[in-house]
């Protein structure tokens, strides 16, 4: 029961996806500016995430007409296992624009934040709030029991569109920060996420939407 009550008030939390929208910007720069070709890049050490979001986002994006390419098809091995210097990633950005790509679509995580939650398996409409007994009485468990609350996670991840043709310091064309609740379904967590971020996409006009 426990277990239920936690992932109903996680469930709620975002609206029914892990995953929302809590900023984003679009450069003036670039209102009619709309990407022919992208190199998406999941920054993570987790490779079957970073796998999974890749792909999935890749073939959303091809499914309006935009070609995507996922990074751990482009990048060598050693370019994300070895650290880099900016000198070495601007070397690789110019022969990712020498093979066509005129877009980078880049996710990494800003930060985390430690969340708790109530997990009584009872019920309290507000009437339990009017006598100081009754909800003391059912509030004291906090004392005697080690799992009354849960403990999860909601990561702030940003994602970034950046122009290649651009070469300048005013080439991020748009970013979006999410909150995105740390499920035990990857696959969901993913799917929330890569959905939210085409949600944005189509709003800035920076992709078609389906129909």
């Amino acid at each position: 029961m426990k277990k239920l009550i936690y992932a109903f008030v996680i469930f709620t939390l975002l609206n029914c996806s892990s995953t929302r929208m809590v900023d984003s910007w679009r450069s003036q720069e670039y209102t009619t500016y709309i990407p022919e070709k992208v190199l998406i890049i999941g920054v993570t050490e987790n490779l079957t995430a970073r796998k999974k979001f890749e792909s999935q986002l890749a073939t959303e994006l091809k499914n309006r007409g935009v070609e995507a390419v996922e990074s751990y098809d482009v990048f060598t091995p050693t370019f994300t296992s070895l650290k880099q210097t900016e000198a070495d990633i601007e070397k690789e950005v110019g022969k990712i624009y020498n093979t066509g790509f005129d877009a980078i679509l880049i996710s990494a995580v800003k930060g985390i934040d430690e969340k708790m939650t109530y997990t009584g398996d009872r019920y309290r409409t507000d009437y339990y709030w009017r006598r100081f007994g009754r909800y003391y009485y059912l509030y004291q468990d906090v004392y005697f029991d080690s799992g009354y609350y849960n403990k999860y996670n909601i990561y702030t991840i940003e994602s970034s569109l950046y122009n290649l043709k651009d070469n300048s310091d005013k080439s991020l064309v748009w970013v979006a920060s999410y909150n995105v609740v740390d499920t035990s379904s990857i696959n969901t967590t993913i799917n929330d996420y890569v959905k939210a971020i085409i949600k944005s996409l189509e709003t800035q006009g920076l992709i078609d939407k389906i129909y």
